[in-house]
């Protein structure tokens, strides 16, 4: 009996302990949140008012490059992959200097007209702050990253408006196939406390419940399938464009602030050929799509383009933003092609394209629910776990661990990073696929010999 209350004492002491520590987390991150939106809020404000902002994106690029080279290199990017590495390789150690520089840098990217997202910028201000509290706590390595992870998803949930999915994220993203089931309960309170002090100093959010009622049939679900299939290219397509800029960046052996230079000067020619529409945020876009409006076709590609430029060479800030803009108008270019609502395939785009890109299918399928209410969410679910699976072993995150092979046919170093994965066909005797390949085989060789007997 003395050896149950014991435990039950322990495990109580622990609840109360974690609550009290993600409040105050939460409360932190939210408040910087709010700081960090208000001047990204003001900046934009102030630069959008001249038609030809985007003018000064090279002088942009090339000051948040020098400031990330000499005085914060962990700034350097989208945020939520350092937090990631810090995580896996530093116990969540992070330097203060990178919580002023990446909001400074993120601003100023964002402002002048650079393709990224705020999402990383405050996942990454939350894990630095949380850091700093641990250190100031003296906490062991195992209490700081837990400290951290809840800082990344306070960050998350305070930054959307999503309090569920923002926990979840935190959770989620840091291994594919895993979730950090003891970080769980901090992580909710932290990501609810972060969303209700952001709201409660002004913070608004976007929320989009769709009011549809599917007519429910084997048709439509193999639509949705089809379009999660769709989607897992379009994540493809992401994560290797950003692996070649970035390729193409490291190739130009210049000083690093030279490279902002080059990147701006090529973002203000894309935009005199194309449009504006592809510069900063592009919350404005997102939301037309959702609402039934078509974009041009080509919209998902652009986007791509842009942000792998404004994140290999300079920019700084996120990478979620950028992957809603190009989830919601692959959607509306899968919805125009089947003759499908518009609204409703951009509203599965986003969500989809989030749990392919970064591996985090639960968070994107919660997002679905707390962004566009119940009823979407069987179908966005259905989609967000088959472009999961269709992205593979990629993830914008390469520091992601991976915990599963996505396919027991395929073989995979469990445990390592996305960039120091092989991935190894190996096809079971007895198993599906390597059924329907001999049957392929098969045919093949019949219609080849029929052809020689033809001759």
């Amino acid at each position: 009996m003395r050896q149950k209350l014991a435990e039950e004492t322990i495990i109580f002491v622990s609840v109360l302990k974690w609550f009290i520590l993600a409040t105050i987390i939460g409360s932190i991150v939210g408040l910087a949140t709010v700081l960090f939106l208000k001047a990204l809020n003001w900046s934009s404000l102030q630069t959008s008012a001249y038609n030809y902002y985007y003018l000064l994106l090279p002088v942009a690029f090339f000051i948040s490059a020098l400031t990330i080279k000499y005085i914060a290199p962990d700034a350097e990017g989208h945020g939520t992959e350092k937090v990631i590495e810090a995580v896996h390789k530093r116990a969540g150690r992070i330097k203060p200097a990178v919580v002023p520089v990446k909001l400074f840098t993120t601003v100023i990217t964002i402002a002048s007209g650079g393709s990224a997202g705020k999402e990383g910028p405050c996942a990454q201000i939350g894990a630095g702050l949380s850091s700093i509290f641990s250190d100031i706590l003296r906490m062991g390595d195992v209490d700081r990253k837990k400290l951290v992870i809840c800082g990344i998803s306070a960050g998350f949930a305070a930054v959307f408006g999503t309090p569920i999915a923002g926990a979840m994220f935190g959770i989620e993203v840091l291994f594919v196939g895993g979730l950090v089931y003891d970080v769980l309960l901090p992580s909710f309170i932290a990501g609810i406390t972060a969303y209700h002090v952001s709201t409660s100093l002004g913070i608004t959010y976007f929320y989009h419940p769709m009011h549809f009622v599917p007519v429910f049939s084997e048709l439509f679900f193999i639509k949705v399938a089809v379009a999660g299939v769709f989607f897992g290219i379009c994540s493809f397509l992401l994560i290797e464009s950003l692996k070649i800029f970035k390729q193409l960046s490291e190739k130009i052996k210049v000083w690093t602030p030279l490279k902002g230079i080059i990147g701006g000067c090529s973002l203000i020619l894309l935009t005199l050929i194309f449009s504006k529409d592809f510069l900063g945020l592009g919350l404005d876009k997102i939301e037309y799509t959702l609402q039934g409006v078509s974009p041009p076709w080509y919209s998902f590609i652009m986007k791509i383009i842009f942000t792998s430029i404004t994140l290999t060479f300079g920019g700084s800030g996120g990478i979620v933003t950028p992957i809603f803009f190009i989830g919601v108008t692959s959607g509306s270019l899968f919805a125009n092609i089947f003759h499908l609502d518009v609204g409703t395939f951009a509203a599965i785009g986003m969500v989809s394209l989030l749990a392919g890109a970064t591996n985090t299918p639960i968070a994107a399928s919660i997002m679905a629910v707390e962004l566009f209410g119940p009823r979407i969410a069987p179908y966005a679910a259905v989609s967000c776990v088959i472009c999961f699976l269709m992205t593979g072993h990629r993830s914008v995150y390469p520091s992601q661990v991976f915990a599963i092979s996505k396919s027991p046919s395929l073989a995979i170093d469990i445990g390592k990073e996305e960039e120091d994965i092989m991935t190894r066909v190996t096809l079971r005797d007895k198993g599906f696929i390597r059924f329907a390949l001999n049957i392929v085989l098969k045919i093949k060789k019949i219609l080849f010999s029929q052809g020689d007997k033809l001759e």
